[in-house]
């Protein structure tokens, strides 16, 4: 039988790390207030992680505009600094960018202090190429602690994770099993989540989204949908 104390710490702990299954839990990340979806009773919208990457980012805003759709990108700012150039390119085609964080750490092994500054340094960024400052975050890996959780509110962003995955980060991906898994019951309103940059997954991940993207991109039209940036 667990004493006062430790019952105390146990479930600090356990408020401290529910968020952490929102990306799987839909009921939790609705409890919670984290978006999922986008208001749109015709659209889907398609998010990429990780960026920008200096091949995988241009080859993804190809496809995009082959396909006369628009996408979101939420950007690391360690990866911001090295190519700002792109970072305005991808804003200037009209796409909305948000922020990933400054670094791509678990926000559970975060200290409060050290996700201000990682904000912080991470809003300024997309502040100062862009013009506009984020609105929406994405935590990395999608898990948010409740401490992450109440600083993105404070700084009065959005919460926002994904109803749809392509999984396209993994080894063993193949460009038709992620547009399969991205697409599977595929409908208004979800969001999609894929990856321009593989520094944070398997090497040349990119590669496959890149070319499960048009896949992707057709399957949205076959079900009369249009694509919207958040």
């Amino acid at each position: 039988m667990l004493r006062p104390l430790q019952a105390g710490a146990t479930v600090a702990g356990l408020a401290w790390t529910a968020p952490a299954l929102a990306p799987v839990v839909a009921p939790i990340a609705r409890s919670l207030g984290i978006t999922r979806t986008v208001p749109s009773p015709a659209a889907v919208a398609l998010t990429f992680d990780d960026g920008p990457h200096p091949e995988g980012t241009p080859a993804v805003l190809r496809a995009l505009d082959n396909a006369g759709a628009v996408a979101t990108f939420f950007l690391v700012g360690e990866q911001i600094e090295r190519r700002p150039s792109l970072v305005a390119e991808v804003a200037a085609r009209g796409h909305s960018v948000q922020l990933h964080g400054y670094s791509h750490r678990n926000l559970l092994r975060v200290t409060p202090a050290g996700l201000r500054r990682d904000l912080d340094r991470g809003a300024a960024l997309v502040a100062d190429i862009t013009g506009e400052a984020p609105r929406l975050h994405r935590a990395p890996l999608g898990i948010y602690s409740a401490g992450a959780l109440a600083e993105v509110r404070r700084r009065e962003w959005t919460p926002t994770l994904w109803s749809r995955w392509g999984r396209d980060w993994r080894r063993r991906a193949t460009p038709g099993g992620i547009a399969a898994k991205a697409t599977h019951r595929l409908g208004a309103e979800d969001i999609v989540l894929l990856h321009d940059a593989d520094y944070y997954s398997a090497p040349g991940s990119w590669r496959r989204t890149v070319a499960a993207l048009p896949l992707i991109l057709a399957e949205v039209e076959a079900r009369g949908l249009q694509t919207v940036a958040l």
